[in-house]
């Protein structure tokens, strides 16, 4: 069933289950009035023939004779009885000859007080009052009024069919309306769709959605908006790839050149040329460790990044990274330690000293001769953090959201090292790395205010090995 059946379904229950409550209240509120103004009737009518017979000042019989002649030339449309204590008829009208005499509702001759009910009464339906007359104290009779209840019961039938014929018609109505209504308000929906399967069939994904003149408050119009964010942010991610791909071409042309050019030199030179053959070596190691780069880089943004979690001493591991690249610091950047706690983690040792091999060098070579780098580690509830702070020249506002992107550099404030052999990837894999042991990296900095990064990871893990 699609949403627009389930819309129109929806809209023409609820105003029909209205219509419903409403027609049942109307009938109820017009045939309890009617009933009240037929009681009101013979309640009236009843007065009257008390008063008659209590101020006419005439006997009983002779009063009643002409109340008679009077009722008769008003036409009241009433039905009456008087009984008396002993279940005798005294007096009724109109008079029928050669009929059987018997009450309107027999329990009513013996009530103290005033009733009236509806009932059967030789195959009419009747209302009746029934009024308990007294002579003093003495009990005079029962006096009873019925009155037809035929136009009453017509009318009822009436509103009822008016009632039905009305729903009826609203069912169809409003269907037809709120059809019409759903598929205008699902046009933009049709929309979304439709661009989807475009950019889908041809890979187009500069094509956005219209908004149809929707408000930014319309829930629709929000769902385009955030559809087109959504092409837009794929856009800028298709964007990236392609840079990227210009990106290892390029890294790739340099080395690739070099060896072209010194292995077309060594066809030249009668003896074996040394230096070429060095240099040789230095770019094919230089494009292997690019290569490399890029398949970690690639399996971690894909999530197949390979992980052999184990128990590894933090600490440990961080003072062996030290100890390893204190020879690039050696009289240049001072390494110092501050706060270092004892700190177990479940991670890929490999993984992790590839992390910190990355932050700590970074540090060294972007802070000039004299400066210093921090390192410090400690946890906190449930992660442990390592914490590389260095006094370089900083990074710029306006670059810090990039640092962790692919051969992205800041050149501005972080130069290239002199030795050439950054690719500008060490921090995207060192994100990626931290992501997949389910942690993050935090960096802080202003320029000429040096930089901190600061790793999260957890100190616990479902899949950990002993």
């Amino acid at each position: 069933m699609t949403l627009r059946t389930r819309l129109t379904l929806l809209y023409i229950f609820l105003l029909v289950g209205l219509q419903l409550v409403l027609g049942i209240v109307l009938y109820q509120v017009i045939s309890r009035t009617m009933q009240q103004e037929m009681d009101a009737t013979l309640a009236n009518t009843a007065e009257r023939v008390i008063n008659h017979l209590n101020t006419s000042g005439l006997p009983p019989q002779e009063a009643l004779r002409l109340l008679s002649t009077n009722l008769e030339n008003e036409n009241a449309g009433v039905f009456i009885q008087l009984w008396s204590p002993t279940e005798r008829l005294l007096w009724e009208w109109p008079p029928r000859i050669g009929l059987s005499r018997k009450p309107f509702f027999r329990q009513g001759l013996y009530q103290s007080t005033s009733t009236s009910v509806s009932l059967e009464y030789e195959e009419q339906h009747l209302r009746v009052y029934s009024l308990h007359l007294k002579r003093g104290r003495t009990p005079f009779g029962t006096l009873q009024i019925a009155t037809s209840m035929t136009v009453w019961d017509r009318m009822r039938a009436t509103l009822l069919r008016i009632l039905l014929v009305w729903n009826a018609a609203t069912f169809v109505l409003a269907g037809a309306i709120v059809w019409w209504a759903t598929q205008r308000m699902l046009t933009p929906i049709r929309d979304v769709t439709n661009v989807a399967l475009q950019i889908t069939r041809a890979d187009d994904l500069s094509r956005r959605i219209p908004h149809h003149g929707l408000s930014e408050n319309d829930e629709i119009g929000q769902l385009i908006a955030a559809f087109n964010q959504t092409l837009e942010r794929l856009e800028q991610l298709f964007a990236s790839q392609r840079r990227f791909l210009a990106d290892v071409s390029h890294e790739l042309r340099t080395p690739l050149t070099v060896i072209k050019g010194n292995a077309a030199l060594l066809r030249h030179v009668p003896s074996q040329d040394l230096e070429s053959i060095d240099s040789i070596e230095k770019e094919v190691d230089r494009l292997a460790r690019l290569v490399n780069d890029l398949l970690t880089l690639s399996r971690a943004e894909s999530g197949n990044l390979p992980l052999t979690r184990n128990i590894v001493e933090f600490d440990a591991l961080v003072l062996e990274v030290l100890g390893e690249l204190s020879v690039l610091a050696r009289g240049q950047v001072s390494l110092e330690v501050s706060a270092f706690d004892q700190v177990q983690v479940c991670a890929d040792r490999d993984r992790l000293k590839q992390v910190l091999v990355n932050l700590v060098g970074n540090a060294i070579r972007y802070t000039p001769k004299g400066g210093k780098v921090y390192i410090g580690l400690g946890q906190q509830e449930d992660q442990a953090f390592l914490r590389v702070a260095d006094t370089g020249p900083g990074i710029l506002e306006e670059d810090l959201p990039h640092i962790f992107e692919r051969f992205y550099r800041a050149e501005k404030a972080r130069t290239r090292s002199q030795e050439g052999q950054g690719f500008g990837l060490g921090l995207s894999i060192a994100y990626w790395i931290v992501r997949a042991h389910d942690g993050r990296i935090d960096v802080d900095s202003k320029p000429g205010e040096g930089t901190t990064f600061t790793v999260w990871i957890p100190k616990e893990h479902r899949d950990c090995e002993a």
